[in-house]
Parts: structure tokens; sequence; C-alpha cells
């Protein structure tokens, strides 16, 4: 007799095991299975992080640039505003320097003169009119030379004074909001 007929319960017994073992491979299987699910769900999770800081990153670029853009564009209006009539000025500031001259080469006889006073007037209210627009006069008659300023048309010895210091004013300067609009022609002392 075989061993099949005389233990019926054995091929039972070896289903059971075959099952068993089967289930055992199964399980150890499944966990692989399961960490190869949660390996690829944990590198979409840090390719889906990675493009988020991505375009967080751009979008901050994108508002710092639009923040930029809007800083520039208004510092150009302003510069527009305060700057706007350069051109103006120092074509009127010639203006000045002519009211100035006339007031210099017209006698001061003491008398009442109203063409000499409507001259000053004329000249006292367009030197207020050039301040109201911030023009402002740069006469550094006794002042050390400033190159950013002053223009030097000569240099002359002189003791009296110190050395690099503004003699005499040839023509007065003027400024636009700070900016130097035209430079004062000045005579420096040099030393003796």
């Amino acid at each position: 007799m075989s061993e099949q007929q005389k233990n019926p319960n054995l091929e039972a017994e070896q289903d059971l095991k075959s099952e068993t073992q089967n289930e055992t491979v199964e399980e150890l299987l499944e966990p692989e299975v399961e960490t190869l699910e949660e390996v690829t769900e944990n590198d979409e999770l840090a390719k889906a992080l990675e493009e988020v800081a991505q375009y967080k990153e751009a979008a901050l670029r994108a508002h710092a640039d639009a923040q930029n853009i809007r800083r520039r564009a208004e510092q150009d209006v302003e510069k527009a505003h305060k700057f706007g009539l350069e051109k103006f000025a120092k074509s009127i500031v010639n203006v000045a320097d002519n009211l100035e001259r006339a007031l210099a080469s017209a006698p001061d006889t003491g008398e009442s003169d109203p063409v000499r006073e409507g001259v000053e007037l004329t000249l006292k209210d367009l030197l207020e009119t050039l301040a109201r627009f911030e023009v402002k006069v740069v006469d550094p008659h006794g002042e050390p030379f400033n190159p950013e300023l002053h223009q030097a048309m000569t240099m002359v010895p002189n003791p009296e004074m110190e050395p690099n210091t503004v003699m005499d004013v040839v023509q007065k300067g003027y400024t636009l909001h700070g900016r130097l609009l035209r430079p004062a022609m000045v005579v420096v002392s040099s030393a003796a």
C-alpha cells in the first residue's frame, strides 16, 4: 500500500502546509508591495512639494519685480515733476542775469529813478518765483571753492585770502531741487 492510502489525512496535512506556506509567502511579499506603493507615493509627494516650492518662489519673485517696477515708476514720475522745469529754468536764469546787469550798469544817483525801481522789483519778483519752484541761487563769494557747484575761470594770487577761496563771482550759479542747473563762474585765490 502506498502512503497516501495508509494515511488519508496526510494529503490534507500537506495541502494545509502548502496553503500556510503560500500565505506566509504572500504575507512576506505584501509589505514589499505596500512599501513600493509608499515609496511611489512619497516620491510623488516629494515632487509635488518641490513643484510647490518652485511656484512659490516664482510668485515671490514676480511680486518683488512688480513692486520694483512700481517703485521705479513712482521715482520717474517724481523726477519728472521735480526736474520737468529744468530747460525752462535754465532759460529764465539768463533773464535774472540780464536784470542784474541792467542794475549794475544803471548809475545809482540817489534820486528816485522809476526805471531802476521797476528793474529791482522785477528782479526781486523773479528770484522769489524761482525760489518757489526750488531754483536756488549759488553765490559763493568768500566761500571755499567747490568743484561740484563752481567753475573756476582763473586763479589769482592773493596773500590776504586762504588758497582755493572764491574771490569774485563772475556769474552766479543755480540749483534746481539740489541738482546743479548752472555752475557759478568764479575767480579763485591761489597761494602767493
